[in-house]
């Protein structure tokens, strides 16, 4: 059995992982999961940081943790793509298919941590970002939050594209400017994690085929039971 630790951008990832991931993961065979927010966990601000920074937190994690396996759920919607805080692969991926670009990215993550490491951590860039996932069931997420009316105008957002992951990283037309548009006073960490847990991991896994490919390698037995040893 091994520990999981996710490395998250804000408070509304952390508690989608505490209270929805965690719970599902204790079943195939973790004794922790929990959530660890970027940079300063104490400030508890949203917000992506640099690269080299979320590198040597994760990367220090698991050289000082030999039975700690680490992902990540970061959105690809906001990621830095130049300059010394640029995450690997993020402006390359722009000019591949839209269904390729979290992949793109995860493996320049992957490989910019080193083989040596890489064999604990697992990857995971959200396309676009949180919210996309709680277009996986309109009705539910608008009955959720208390407010059923809305379902019919998310459900008109959702229909526009293939799937929730799909809605895209304009500046206008992000998925949670989507719903901040047509519902002002959305809570974020809040609602977000209220609709996802009414929604269910199930359902969201059917409708976010990128997202669900990440939680299935977590649930192999192969990726907990990998031999570790503490690297000096």
């Amino acid at each position: 059995m091994s520990r999981l630790l996710v490395h998250v951008e804000g408070q509304t990832e952390e508690s989608f992982v505490n209270e929805v991931l965690a719970p599902h993961l204790s079943h195939h065979g973790y004794y922790s999961v929990s959530a660890r927010i970027v940079g300063n966990p104490r400030a508890r601000r949203g917000g992506i940081r640099a690269w080299p920074e979320v590198k040597r937190e994760i990367a220090g994690h698991l050289r000082n943790d030999s039975g700690c396996l680490a992902t990540t759920m970061i959105d690809y919607y906001g990621m830095p793509q130049s300059g010394s805080g640029a995450w690997p692969g993020r402006a390359e991926a722009q000019t591949r298919p839209a269904a390729k670009r979290a992949e793109f990215v995860e493996q320049a993550m992957l490989a910019d941590i080193g083989e040596e490491l890489g064999a604990r951590f697992v990857p995971f860039v959200v396309m676009h970002e949180f919210e996309a996932l709680l277009f996986s069931d309109c009705r539910t997420f608008a009955e959720s939050i208390g407010k059923p009316t809305l379902g019919k105008a998310l459900g008109t957002i959702r229909r526009q594209f293939a799937s929730p992951e799909e809605i895209n990283d304009s500046p206008d037309g992000a998925p949670s400017k989507r719903i901040i548009a047509i519902m002002p006073g959305y809570r974020k960490p809040l609602f977000g994690v209220i609709a996802a847990s009414e929604i269910g991991l199930e359902r969201i896994r059917q409708e976010c085929r990128h997202f669900d490919t990440w939680l299935s390698k977590l649930e192999e037995p192969c990726i907990r039971d990998i031999p570790v040893r503490r690297i000096e």
